[in-house]
Order: structure tokens, then C-alpha cells, then sequence
């Protein structure tokens, strides 16, 4: 399995707070068949973001666990105007193995008003916008016909493994659920911080959504889409797994309740 999303870095943000935690995360990743995993720490004004910096841990790190997990670079890109001017000016910096996907990431409450034209602009730039944790944002929660826009525009959306487990309470978890049901989640990732509460474990849901959806959109979303991310490939999305729109589903059931269930 591939791991786009991780806080592994020691000391960058609040993930592993010391190479020690890193190396048992890492660890704990590859025991549970994690091959590659993306060092995605916070890209905002809370936690400052240098590439040579990350560069520089990411080899230390690499160093001290061995050839697995493959550490690679990326970063959970936070919108702001600085942020924004510099991923246009040099996309690499901040992208998935500096290739070009985007891991992009929301507040837990809303979404910024002017984010459509923020997606164009990002698109324009052959910049995909990959939205992390969509099941975790109360917006989205509420409003998942918004993410299917965005797919339909260009986007990608990667969701926490826990959320499907339900870690992150029963919301979370029917979000995150119902997403996989329209075909509108293109990766699994751990968002791992730690080795206990937020681990990097991935088998556990794999083998659910295995169970509940099949072999093939497990592979898709643990294996294939992860690994043509981090090779900068367009995602090859099979007939048969083409995006659902929310709407639609709404507009059946208010049929079937105004009909008499036929």
C-alpha cells in the first residue's frame, strides 16, 4: 500500500515530535505493508515550511529506517495568498514527490468563499488539487454534491482511513462513507501523527473497504491512484467507477417518497 498523507517529519509540526517517534511510526507503517509513504507536514502560518529543511529530515529518516517505507516529499498545503503566489511559482516544492498533485487541506468548519476560482487557477497551472479528509470539513459533511463538482472539475480527494473505522466520531464516518458509495474518493490515506492515536495503519480499512466494495476499488485507492500520484500521472479510473452525483441520489428518494415507494 502507498501512504500519500503523513506527519512523520520529527520536529515540523504536530506529528512525530522526535526522530525516535519517526522511526517507530515508519516502522509501524512498514509492518503493516506500507511501501511508500509522503512526508505531507503542514504548508501554513502556524507551522513554517522549507523545503531544504524537509529534504534534509526526510534523508535522515530514510537513513535510519532502512529501504522501507520509501520516504518521499510533499506537503498539507493551507490556503493563503503567500502560499498560493509561491505553489504558482514553483510547484515542485510543494507537490506530491514534486510531481503534481496537491494535497490540500481545509479547515474543520468551512471552506473559503472563492475556492472555485482558486481551483481553476490551480488546474490552469497543471497543478490537481488532491482535497484531503473532505469527510472531516462540517461543510462537506453536509453538502457532498460540492465535491462532486470539484471532482468533475479536475479534483482529486483523499480520505482518512480512520474516519472509514470511525475514528473521528459517527459524522466522519457516514461522510466518509457515503463519498466511497458515489465513487468520490480517489485515495486512503493514514494522516498518521503518532504511533497511538493517529498510527500508520492502513490494513484495517483496507480489508473493509475490500469487504464492502471489492478487490478492485481497494487497489485503486491504496495502491494504483496513490502510486500515479506520486509519479504525476493522470489516475486511470476503470468504467464502472465514474463519479455519482449526491443530487441525483436525493432527487430519487424524494421520488420513491412522493410515489409511494414504487
Amino acid at each position: 500500500m502507498i501512504d500519500i498523507h503523513s506527519h512523520i517529519l520529527p520536529g515540523l509540526d504536530d506529528g512525530a515530535a522526535s526522530l525516535e517517534e519517526s522511526v517507530k511510526m515508519c516502522r509501524m507503517a512498514a509492518d503493516d505493508g506500507i511501501t511508500h509513504m509522503v512526508a505531507s507536514p503542514h504548508c501554513n502560518v502556524r507551522f513554517p515550511f522549507d523545503p531544504e529543511t524537509n529534504k534534509v529530515k526526510i534523508a535522515e529518516l530514510q537513513a535510519a529506517v532502512g529501504e522501507t517505507p520509501q520516504i518521499l516529499p510533499g506537503c498539507d498545503f493551507h490556503f493563503s495568498y503567500e502560499n498560493l503566489r509561491a505553489v504558482r511559482e514553483d510547484r515542485n516544492r510543494f507537490t506530491i514527490n514534486g510531481r503534481n498533485h496537491l494535497l490540500v487541506e481545509f479547515d474543520e468548519m468551512v471552506v473559503p468563499r472563492n475556492i472555485r476560482q482558486i481551483f481553476f487557477e490551480l488546474l490552469s497551472a497543471d497543478i490537481v488539487p488532491v482535497i484531503t479528509h473532505p469527510e472531516r470539513n462540517y461543510f462537506l459533511q453536509n453538502h457532498p454534491e460540492v465535491l462532486y463538482d470539484w471532482v468533475q472539475a479536475g479534483c482529486s480527494v483523499q480520505i482518512t482511513a480512520q474516519s472509514v473505522m470511525g475514528r473521528f466520531g459517527p459524522p466522519a464516518q457516514k461522510a466518509a462513507r457515503k463519498l466511497l458509495e458515489h465513487h468520490l474518493v480517489h485515495a486512503v490515506a493514514s494522516d498518521a501523527h503518532n504511533t497511538t492515536s493517529r498510527p500508520p495503519r492502513l490494513t484495517p480499512c483496507h480489508e473493509e473497504i475490500r469487504k464492502k466494495y471489492g478487490d478492485r476499488t481497494a487497489e485503486e485507492l491504496f495502491r494504483a491512484n496513490p502510486q500515479a500520484m506520486i509519479d504525476g500521472n493522470d489516475l486511470d479510473l476503470p468504467a464502472g467507477r465514474e463519479p455519482l452525483d449526491p443530487r441525483a441520489s436525493k432527487k430519487r428518494w424524494f421520488s420513491r417518497l412522493f410515489s409511494g415507494g414504487h
